[in-house]
């Protein structure tokens, strides 16, 4: 049995600035979860049979580490008090039950950040978890974040955009799951002996979209030869001002997902559906905060005009071209925002440089938004197998469908005996492949977009220097 206890620190070594990354602490903390993860299965558990297994001594000695360390770092976060207490009795547990299946329930329930967004407010999380577009698998990780919750952005949710669950966050610290193109921390993603019957918080890190979003977008303007207003790349190269607008966007956009006219269960999580329908659904979120960024604008919100290139920029350069070709909904999002403007003559791309109509993008993006929130408000009256053609048929208006797509030659090329679910086994991987246009750019932004990996306000900040 190796001997990995380190002492972490006591109170006269607590950082005068108060934050948990400068506490010794926590890179105690980081390496003991590092240690663990490799260990760890696909599930969380560990197996000690399997090969490579650590001497389960050695790995209740790690979790030991990492419940002295929370309960060092607990003192700077009195907010956090019933969550630290949980987390170390969970980790405990699950090292006393031979460290199977994990079962963080109680922590979980005993973290409640919505209930207390004041801005710059710090927490220190470790949960064993997947990381949403990063690990798959149930490891263990740490992050110490920050709350993002300025009083212009809580005066517009107490009286606009009500959102009692939302959280706006920045990173200080991560372990490796979020070493990745991860941006949100969900409650959905941790390992549990059973769901809550409802989930109270979510948090979207809006440092890394706004980080992902300058580097991305400065290039594709460098690419495309696009001539911006002096505000816009002002705008893309203030990091502060991008986190301001897309914590407002991502604010407006969560609550999108339960409001308005919803044929179906607004978080599709129950149904399986084509991916095109989850392309629609996350597009009519973001067009509905680029709906509402006007109406800000005209009301005299500064951050309202900033969503609204924000929405226009990560939706036409960064969505097509991210990812794999593998039902990409929101790639496809992307696709058929860029068509739908390009169609209407606010996006032109001719002698190789690209142009934005800057003053017609607000009134045809919203006009956008009006088409799919129709094809929702009619959707209460069809069948679902009906809609499911209907959203086929306002996507295939703008964007060609693969040429040997069963679902483009219409329901005669399908089994309508079938369950609409098995007919979902008959839509393509790349139903609507990239154009021309996208390809070309894909291929000029594959090594920019791979450079976001694990990127942050504070990495971003620091590269530029």
């Amino acid at each position: 049995m190796t001997e990995i206890l380190v002492q972490v620190g006591t109170e006269e070594q607590v950082p005068p600035s108060g934050r948990v990354v400068e506490h010794p602490a926590w890179p105690v903390l980081k390496d003991a979860v590092e240690r663990i993860r490799p260990w760890q299965s696909k599930d969380g558990s560990i197996d000690f049979e399997a090969e490579g297994a650590p001497d389960p001594g050695d790995a209740e000695l790690a979790v030991r580490r990492v419940v002295d360390a929370v309960e060092a770092l607990a003192p700077l976060l009195p907010h956090d008090a019933a969550y630290h207490k949980a987390l170390a009795d969970d980790l405990r547990r699950w090292a006393d039950d031979g460290f199977k299946v994990p079962d963080f329930l109680d922590s979980l329930l005993a973290f409640q950040p919505a209930a207390n967004r004041r801005d710059g407010l710090q927490h220190l999380v470790v949960f064993p978890m997947y990381t949403q577009n990063g690990n798959p698998n149930r490891n263990l990780e740490a992050l110490v974040l920050r709350m993002v919750w300025p009083d212009w952005l809580a005066e517009l949710e107490r009286t606009r955009y009500d959102n009692p669950l939302f959280c706006g966050i920045t990173f200080e610290d991560f372990t490796s799951g979020y070493d990745t193109n991860s941006a949100v921390l969900f409650p959905e993603t941790i390992a549990v002996r059973e769901a809550p019957e409802r989930f109270s918080w979510g948090g979207i890190f809006c440092d890394r979209e706004a980080a992902r979003f300058r580097r991305v977008t400065e290039a594709a303007v460098g690419i495309l030869g696009l001539e911006l207003p002096d505000d816009v790349r002002e705008m893309v190269a203030d990091q502060d001002r991008c986190q301001q607008a897309f914590v407002l966007w991502d604010m407006v956009h969560d609550r999108t997902h339960s409001h308005g006219d919803l044929p179906f269960d607004p978080f599709m999580i129950k149904q399986r559906q084509p991916f095109w329908m989850y392309g629609l659904e996350e597009l009519r979120c973001d067009l509905t905060a680029f709906k509402e960024a006007v109406k800000l604008e005209a009301d005299g919100v500064p951050q309202g005009r900033d969503v609204q290139y924000a929405v226009l920029f990560d939706r036409m350069f960064r969505f097509p071209v991210t990812g794999e070709r593998v039902r990409n909904y929101d790639g496809l999002g992307g696709q058929l925002l860029f068509a739908y403007l390009h169609k209407h003559d606010v996006v032109r791309w001719r002698d190789n440089k690209l142009s934005i109509d800057w003053q017609r993008a607000p009134q045809v993006t919203n006009e956008l938004c009006a088409e799919i929130e129709k094809l929702y408000r009619d959707g209460i009256d069809r069948p679902k197998l009906v809609h499911w053609f209907a959203g086929y048929e306002l996507v295939s208006t703008y964007l060609a469908p693969h040429p040997g797509s069963k679902w483009a030659k219409g329901p005669d090329a399908l089994d309508l005996s079938q369950p609409p679910r098995k007919l979902v086994d008959d839509v393509l991987p790349d139903e609507f492949p990239l154009s021309m246009f996208y390809e070309a750019l894909s291929k000029k932004l594959k090594n920019v977009i791979a450079s976001t990996r694990g990127i942050t306000g504070e990495r971003a900040e620091r590269v530029a220097a």
